[in-house]
């Protein structure tokens, strides 16, 4: 097994760390998580069934990361899926393969981030959130629960919030009128 877990990391009992994944130091990654597991890859073929993509990138936690119990985490397709340094993740989620979150952000429980998002850096995302794939999510933006983020959000330390996601204090008003 060719895992790489850096000094005084923590991991708890039922942590399952698959091949070529690397855990950088002071990591606490709590009970019953995954890292490294296939993402979800799978393209159609013309009878209508389903051809697997072979998932042969890996997932890199750097330093000073706190994963919660029963997280997933995908490897990449090719290259890396990434949860930069500072980080913080709660109980339940789900980080798709090549999703990159940048240092020092906070996401919720029950969050589900689709494949080769990008969040940048001091992000806030509160729990249930959905964030589609493909998208770029800019550095200090917060994004209130049970939120969904559908395209790319550009403009630094915004606050969103509704399904769709739109400016925190427009569905403040949106809710006072209905």
């Amino acid at each position: 097994k060719n895992v790489s877990v850096g000094k005084k990391s923590i991991l708890h009992p039922g942590v399952k760390i698959y091949d070529d994944c690397i855990i950088g130091d002071e990591v606490i990654i709590h009970a019953g998580t995954v890292i490294g597991s296939d993402g979800f890859g799978f393209a159609p073929k013309k009878d209508g069934t389903y051809q697997k993509v072979p998932q042969m990138g890996n997932v890199i936690i750097e330093d000073h990361v706190e994963i919660g119990a029963n997280t997933c985490i995908d490897r990449a397709t090719m290259g890396s899926t990434i949860i930069r340094k500072g980080t913080k993740l709660d109980n339940l989620l789900q980080v798709a393969h090549n999703v990159d979150i940048g240092e020092d952000s906070v996401i919720a429980a029950q969050t589900g981030i689709s494949g080769s998002a990008k969040i940048g850096k001091r992000a806030m995302i509160g729990g249930q959130v959905g964030i589609v794939g493909h998208i770029t999510i800019a550095e200090g933006v917060k994004v209130g629960a049970k939120s969904g983020i559908n395209s790319n959000v550009t403009e630094k330390n915004k606050a969103l919030n509704g399904v769709p996601a739109i400016d925190h204090l427009a569905s403040l008003k949106s809710l006072a009128i209905s």
